[in-house]
């Protein structure tokens, strides 16, 4: 059996293993952030950054390993959520250096290791200092023992491993260095992130990773120690270009002076991202300004710093629709509405946005099709940790939402609600017609320009020759397994003729079933059709 390579398609497996991981251990590390701000958003925060690298290296499509490497940190520094997400842009600059000296096909076991001590380094370089307990320990701890392992002639997959199990052992010392580690019962929420960077890496090479246990809060923390001191209010995140490299360790003086857990950090093309925590937000903006151009600007309320979010109704909806008829519609059934913006996803910030925003204990979300799973878990899970009880309801379509919504009742208890909407929208089934822009061949037979196309379960299953002949073939197929409602969501741009004949169809061909239409505007596909 060949010795597993750290190359370029690994590294892009890799990244999105790792995405998948912190996915599934958000909540878990959420639950021991309590350093520097017991915000408990560690696992959003880390997941959101690694989601940013992923979309940036996903747009190449080539195999040189400096460039992809590259474009993951570039991505994370771009994206970088909180403290935690500029830590790991730095982890990841650490690999894209390392590549960038050695222009080798892969990293091997001395490379992995000095991309390690590189990002140390970077870190280290970032905060202004190395704060013991934290992800820096755990890191520098890794590190040490790939080096020692890699001097061996130890395979990379080999060194991988080494670095986990030395980062497991500093991990768990992370409350014996850090007192408001131990006075919470728990671990380095950031060190418990890296392990699990390095476990997706494990997986990646081996094919699986170890087993480690969940890492939960001591049940009985001793009393936090009471100080007089407040924490800031604000997290602000910018990115700054156009700086004289000589002009930011003013700029970090500057915004030493207004907070702390300031981090300063170095992409490509001189561009820096900037964090700070303080209770003027405004002058931390203004600091930057006075060097340079700033984008990408994030001012947000800390946890520690708000009081308990106080809620106003028990139980709402939140539905994420498109288009203006949409709106009014699932608005006027009792739903609070989210809308993409100019046709890009909505991201897992929105998402938390709208849950604070509608003011209730308990919300059931319809995705509808317009949400990534990650981006709806991670949305979520910080809702969450806002005190918000959150019930994902598996709606694919606007109609499927509709049909959800449809049987919605506050008055129930909350699971028996989540479950009879899920019912709901699971019953519906459903499909879409789109005009065929190009002559293609399909599962139904050929298509040209101008035809329509009835699809279901991402397959052509009908060819018509305008949209509303492969509406009706569509319905007749949706009808083949019963069904007594009909309903369709006509898009932006089509011809209201288009749902009088469906109507007429439906009348003429399926006795007993009633057919109702609304123009929702929506874009993308022509018409969304659903049977119940």
């Amino acid at each position: 059996m060949s010795a597993a390579r750290l190359d370029a398609p690994a590294l892009r497996r890799w990244a999105h293993t790792a995405v998948g991981q912190l996915i599934t251990h958000t909540e878990e590390i959420n639950r021991l952030n309590v350093f520097p701000v017991a915000d408990s958003d560690t696992g959003t925060n880390m997941l959101f950054t690694m989601r940013s690298a992923v979309a940036a290296l996903d747009v190449r499509d080539d195999l040189d390993l400096a460039a992809l490497t590259a474009s993951l940190a570039d991505g994370a520094l771009r994206g970088a959520r909180g403290n935690s997400g500029v830590i790991l842009s730095q982890i990841l600059r650490g690999f894209a250096d390392v590549a960038a000296d050695r222009r080798a096909a892969e990293i091997d076991g001395p490379a992995f290791a000095a991309a390690l001590h590189c990002a140390e380094n970077l870190v280290v370089a970032s905060m202004g200092e190395a704060v013991p307990g934290t992800i820096i320990s755990v890191l520098g701890s890794a590190a040490d023992a790939a080096e020692e392992l890699a001097a061996t002639g130890a395979d990379v997959s080999t060194v991988v491993g080494a670095a986990a199990a030395a980062a497991v052992v500093a991990l768990e010392h992370t409350p014996d260095q850090l007192d408001v580690l131990a006075e919470a019962g728990v671990v380095d929420a950031g060190g418990r992130g890296l392990l699990v960077l390095l476990d997706a890496l494990t997986a990646t090479l081996v094919g699986t990773a170890p087993r480690r246990d969940t890492y939960e809060p001591a049940g009985d923390p001793a009393e936090p120690t009471i100080t007089s001191t407040a924490p800031p209010q604000f997290e602000v995140m910018y990115l700054l270009s156009g700086c004289a490299a000589d002009a930011i360790e003013g700029l970090r003086a500057a915004l030493d002076a207004l907070g702390d857990s300031v981090a300063i950090t170095a992409g490509c093309g001189g561009t820096h991202s900037v964090h700070v925590h303080t209770d003027n937000a405004g002058a931390a903006v203004e600091a930057g300004l006075a060097l340079g151009t700033l984008t990408g600007i994030q001012i947000t309320v800390l946890t520690g710093a708000r009081p308990a979010m106080q809620t106003g109704r028990d139980r709402a909806v939140l539905a994420v629709v498109d288009g203006d008829g949409a709106a009014t519609l699932f608005a006027g059934e009792g739903a609070h509405v989210l809308r993409p913006h100019a046709g890009a996803p909505i991201s897992a910030q929105q998402l938390l946005r709208a849950l604070v925003d509608t003011n209730a204990a308990q919300i059931m979300v319809l995705p509808n099709g317009f949400i990534a799973a990650e981006e709806l878990v991670a949305g979520c899970t910080a809702a969450t940790g806002w005190g918000i009880d959150v019930v994902p309801v598996p709606a694919g379509s606007m109609v499927q939402g509709l049909a959800a919504l449809a049987v919605h009742d506050p008055a129930r208890q909350g699971v028996d609600d989540g479950y009879t909407m899920a019912r709901a929208a699971a019953g519906a089934r459903h499909g879409a017609v789109r005009v065929a822009t190009e002559e293609a061949l399909t599962w139904a037979g050929s298509c040209k320009p101008g035809d329509g196309l009835g699809i279901a379960g991402d397959e052509v299953l009908i060819v018509g020759r305008d949209l509303a002949a492969a509406g009706a073939g569509l319905i007749d197929l949706l009808l083949a397994a019963g069904g007594e409602l009909v309903t369709v969501l006509i898009g932006a741009g089509v011809d209201e003729k288009v749902g009088e004949r469906l109507r007429d169809h439906v009348r003429q061909r399926h006795l007993g079933v009633e057919l109702v239409s609304y123009r929702t505007d929506h874009h993308g596909d022509a018409l969304l059709i659903g049977v119940e």
